[in-house]
């Protein structure tokens, strides 16, 4: 079995510079190969369901950006896919019924990938300050509020540069937002006890957001991809640190 695993991003930017910091303290038992879509989930929806015989590997590997890093590479060099992509419920193409298809689809790991969402964006992993209580954090989900910016004003200075994250940093964001998912998913604003599917993520937030008043609730994909990836050992270290 190849200890290489792929994540699939939707931006080359801002989710390299989480997982290479990410990577110096969690996954380095395994070697982490990065590659981007370069445009939002719904484009990629779109392309998949244009080609029934369409393989996920294949189509990255021929996207431009993807040349240098996926060439020497086949589908079977990659014991997991793991993709990161936005929610960005304002993108042109953006409908939730495709969203609830796309989750569905890639669903597992070790085939055509296992697909984690941000809310709104990427950048909700850094949204966080004292003066807020991020249990009831949400923000508009259908129009371009300049998401970027209000974190950037919002958030802990010690949290805006994501290629300085500590150890400690991560544990703390990590508690926060797997506290959020189960808040969102169970009511219950605690550490859960045990995973939760994207798909339940989504259906909650349709059912207790989007669908109410055209928001989200804030969330991160990157800790709940840890929590799945170590499973009630993750639990464990949060509980302990």
């Amino acid at each position: 079995m190849s200890n290489r695993i792929l994540f699939v991003f939707e931006g080359e930017k801002t989710e390299k510079q989480i997982t290479e910091n990410l990577t110096k303290y969690f996954i380095k038992e395994n070697i982490i190969i990065q590659c981007a879509y370069c445009t939002d989930i719904y484009k990629l929806h779109k392309e998949l369901s244009d080609d029934d015989d369409l393989d996920v590997f294949v189509l990255l590997k021929e996207k431009p950006q993807n040349v240098s890093i996926l060439s020497e590479y086949n589908r079977t060099d990659f014991s997991e896919i793991y993709l990161f992509f936005d929610y960005d419920g304002h993108a042109p193409l953006a409908e939730d019924r495709k969203i609830e298809d796309v989750v569905n689809f890639f669903n597992e790991e070790t085939a055509s990938g296992k697909l984690y969402i941000s809310y709104p964006m990427v950048e909700a992993l850094k949204h966080h300050s004292d003066s807020n209580d991020f249990k009831f954090k949400k923000v508009n989900a259908k129009n371009n509020i300049g998401y970027k910016h209000i974190v950037h004003d919002e958030c802990n200075g010690i949290l805006r540069n994501l290629t300085e994250y500590s150890k400690e940093i991560w544990l703390l964001l990590s508690e926060l937002h797997l506290k959020k998912m189960n808040y969102i998913v169970n009511n219950n604003y605690a550490l859960p006890t045990q995973n939760v599917s994207q798909s339940e993520i989504f259906h909650s937030q349709l059912e207790k957001y989007i669908n109410i008043d055209s928001t989200v609730a804030v969330l991160s994909s990157f800790p709940i991809f840890l929590y799945d990836y170590y499973g009630n050992s993750f639990i464990t270290s949060l509980q302990s640190k």
